[in-house]
């Protein structure tokens, strides 16, 4: 109530002093206020992502490393005291081939990145020596059985032995023997400069699709299982987000050490092929030419394919005279190799 006097008398001083100057009262209207300009926007910048100089030739992919860089393939163990390992997850492809003892060997081939670790260092075999060379690749091992080293030793085929070759190499502590050996790229470049090894390879070609390329054609097949024996099962599960295949062993993830991320492919070759048994250690003798049958699988597809080792390395074809090569998705490349007895039907179940 107050304020409404308070008003009233403020209008009625007005109309008197109105009345007595016989002047009208001028309202002074207040100074408009200038509008602000409207903030600028600010735009986030898109920052692209550097272009490698090269395309490597074993995954389609951009590197830093020149294409005739010449591969390096290493023998890795699987048995169950060796895992996880360090350095699967760098390599360009991975061959899985059984051994002995109905256990399962990696042949990693690197020549885009160079991991810090590689390990743990096994023997080698005679069909492991035929896949690497396919590569003109340098071959890693420790020890061998007696037929691989006497075809090292007749052969002018590169290699490095820890046996002899120590320095290039170490022992981990935190695991027993013979499941912690270990080396690294770093230490296999000055053993090649050393040992006046070649550093540069005529690099091999495969076919690749496009990034951004989408598979339609094939069976369903987000989930592969992989028998090599009923004691050694592995596996992949496919992740439609990351457009990867996510590797398992003994139906749980199978992990890099170095990361602890889960081991991934992209593209999944399923093989089989002619293996014999040659003596009481389990030693084989493993086919590795073809021609045989197989699967490719991509993004969640699977395509019956027929195989056979063209130019020096294993290759899907799509038609019965293997005359039209499969391209592979960019990215890493896994090669599983499972006998051709019971077979297929019996080694590889996928849905």
């Amino acid at each position: 109530m107050q304020r409404n006097i308070k008003s009233s008398l403020v209008l009625l001083s007005l109309l008197l002093l109105t009345a007595c100057t016989g002047q009208p009262v001028v309202e002074v209207e207040p100074k408009p206020v200038p509008e602000q300009p409207p903030a600028p926007v600010v735009e986030t910048p898109v920052v692209e992502e550097p272009k490698l100089p090269y395309i490597s030739p074993l995954t389609g992919l951009g590197s830093n490393q020149p294409p005739e860089q010449r591969p390096i393939m290493v023998m890795i163990n699987n048995a169950p005291p060796a895992r996880p390992q360090t350095g699967l997850n760098q390599a360009d492809m991975i061959y899985e081939v059984l051994a002995e003892g109905e256990m399962t060997r990696f042949l990693t081939l690197y020549q885009s990145q160079k991991p810090e670790v590689i390990g743990p260092v096994r023997s080698i075999r005679p069909y492991f020596i035929q896949l690497g060379v396919g590569f003109d690749a340098v071959l890693i091992h420790a020890g061998g059985s007696q037929e691989a080293l006497n075809t090292l030793a007749r052969s002018d085929y590169s290699h490095l032995d820890e046996i002899p070759n120590g320095r290039y190499f170490w022992r981990e502590q935190f695991r027993k023997m013979p499941h912690n050996l270990y080396t690294k790229i770093e230490l296999i470049e000055q053993a090649m400069l050393d040992k006046g090894m070649r550093t540069t390879a005529e690099p091999v070609h495969f076919s690749f699709l496009p990034e951004d390329a989408v598979i339609t054609e094939g069976e369903p097949a987000t989930s592969i299982e992989i028998i090599f024996h009923s004691l050694n099962k592995a596996g992949f599960h496919y992740d439609a987000e990351k457009k990867k295949y996510m590797r398992l062993t003994e139906g749980k993830p199978h992990i890099d050490l170095s990361d602890n991320e889960q081991l991934t492919a992209t593209n999944v070759l399923v093989i089989s092929s002619k293996h014999r048994v040659l003596d009481s250690e389990g030693r084989r003798q493993v086919d590795v030419v073809g021609p045989g049958d197989g699967y490719l699988f991509q993004q969640g597809k699977a395509k019956k394919i027929k195989w056979k080792r063209s130019n020096g390395v294993i290759k899907a074809y799509a038609d019965e005279a293997m005359t039209q090569e499969i391209p592979l998705l960019p990215g890493q490349t896994w090669v599983e190799i499972v006998p051709n007895s019971p077979g297929l039907a019996q080694s590889l179940k996928f849905q």
